[in-house]
């Protein structure tokens, strides 16, 4: 993830047009089964210049319903909830044709989830470990159309993109061309004169 600080810490000076979406503050709903997650993530969101968390749910049932009243630009989803998954809202989000940006934060570092995720359309997955500042600095990052994985993550997604190229390469040199049945009718009637 790319750091983006405030002036003079060595990082990516913050501007305006980082800050806001369409010279308005980008809204996010943010989607845990933990009240105090949500709470405190709600609490420290909306002290950041040109953020506004416009709503929250519990589950992916809910988060669905809420991505369709709010119209958001981010949806901070955690992955494992009961009853609708993370992964489950996100994919019926995409479907219902929502644009809203999704940012996995969870704590899981399962690779299968990433995948999953990725695969279902989240804009990013970042594990729960990340700081408060880099949630706030993902949030704008999605928003502006990046995209955003935890390192330790990345590598992993990387190891099985790796995984999936080279068995595809070896797929690809292994098959032989099929003939049509007309040319295997030909080649046996060649073959006996």
């Amino acid at each position: 993830m790319r750091d983006v600080g405030r002036e003079g810490d060595g990082k990516v000076p913050v501007s305006p047009e980082d800050v806001f979406v369409d010279e308005r503050p980008i809204r996010v709903v943010i989607v845990d089964d933990h009240a105090l997650f949500r709470r405190g993530l709600e609490l420290v969101l909306s002290e950041e210049p040109g953020l506004e968390v416009v709503g929250e749910a519990e589950d992916g049932v809910e988060a669905v319903a809420r991505v369709a009243e709010l119209e958001p630009d981010v949806v901070l989803m955690d992955v494992r909830m009961p009853g609708a998954t993370g992964i489950e809202a996100t994919r019926a989000i995409r479907e219902m044709g929502s644009e809203a940006r999704i940012v996995m934060l969870t704590v899981s570092d399962d690779e299968q989830d990433l995948y999953e995720s990725v695969k279902a359309g989240a804009n990013g997955y970042l594990l729960k470990e990340v700081s408060i500042e880099e949630v706030a600095d993902a949030v704008r990052a999605v928003a502006r159309g990046h995209g955003l994985i935890s390192p330790s993550m990345a590598s992993k997604l990387l190891q099985e993109f790796n995984v999936l190229a080279r068995r595809a390469e070896e797929r690809q040199r292994s098959a032989s061309p099929r003939l049509t049945d007309r040319e295997l009718e030909v080649l046996k009637l060649v073959a006996r004169g």
